[in-house]
């Protein structure tokens, strides 16, 4: 399977496939995720079976993550595995839902995207409840609306892990919707790199998080209450999905906030992601203020 790094090489952003222990240099002309996306898969395979690109060592310190141009907020799937939303009866702070019938969506802000070795920004006067949340990312390479279920994969350019930090009062305190406790700028991994969706079955994909050496959740996407195809179509219908949008597919069971008693993030915790197809995560939680005034720029 092809796996895409974005990278940093000689100063630049560059983009390299991940192969057997190092990275081989895409031509100058492909140096952005959205490029690779426009070029297309079939274009991507012809190009990894060249012997000539330039090969350098694998370091964990060369990725960065894989950003697209979407312009748009990361689209989120959530209670996406009905063993998460029965954990979490009597833990929403009265703000109790009967099981969904149809996919539950929401947004996050883009500025929470960081390195898949990033640390993660943590600040306890932002929030006192700082959860974890592993889950599959998709990355949509073909733009539709209206997409039939049977057609939605292949829309799907690639897929990714990503680390869904959430701030579990500011869930409740903002009307029960879940974009504030989901946007604190600094506290998303995602990566390590895209795994190109030619042969991936989006129903077999293991995923676990370990927080500080223990694994505190562990599961596979056949669990999903949704599949990945139904969560497209669903959430096409009469709205365009454009190419390099960033669709999170929703955690399993296992978070800290369900769990007796209750277990949030602190700083110095480390939290790693991992999947045996997706790669890995790893990212420790690093003091910032997020709640001084500022102007964006740091």
């Amino acid at each position: 399977m092809l796996k895409l790094a974005a990278i940093k090489f000689g100063g630049s952003g560059r983009l390299a496939f991940v192969d057997d222990g190092s990275l081989r240099l895409l031509p100058e002309d492909l140096v952005q995720i959205q490029d690779a996306i426009a070029a297309g898969r079939p274009a991507l395979r012809a190009l990894a079976a060249r012997a000539d690109l330039q090969r350098i060592g694998y370091e964990e310190a060369l990725l960065r993550a894989p950003r697209t141009d979407t312009r748009r907020d990361i689209l989120c799937a959530g209670w996406n595995y009905w063993d998460h939303f029965e954990e979490g009866k009597g833990r929403r702070d009265g703000q109790e839902v009967d099981r969904p019938e149809h996919p539950t969506f929401f947004t996050k802000g883009p500025d929470t995207m960081i390195g898949p070795f990033d640390p993660i920004a943590y600040d306890p006067a932002i929030s006192a409840k700082w959860d974890y949340e592993v889950e599959v990312a998709i990355i949509i390479g073909k733009e539709g609306r209206s997409i039939a279920e049977a057609d939605a994969l292949d829309h799907v350019f690639g897929y990714c892990l990503a680390n869904d930090i959430s701030q579990r009062d500011l869930q409740r305190a903002h009307g029960g919707q879940w974009l504030k406790g989901k946007s604190i700028d600094g506290t998303m991994p995602f990566g390590p790199y895209v795994t190109l969706a030619d042969g991936v079955d989006p129903s077999a994909i293991d995923i676990e998080c370990v927080l500080n050496g223990t694994v505190v959740q562990s599961a596979s996407t056949k669990l999903m209450a949704f599949p990945i195809a139904t969560l497209i179509a669903e959430l096409s219908f009469g709205m365009t999905l454009r190419a390099g949008d960033v669709l999170l597919t929703g955690t399993p069971a296992g978070v800290g906030n369900a769990r007796t008693p209750q277990l949030f993030l602190k700083e110095g915790d480390e939290v790693v992601c991992r999947s045996p197809l997706l790669g890995e995560l790893r990212n420790k939680l690093t003091a910032a203020d997020l709640h001084s005034p500022s102007d964006g720029r740091t």
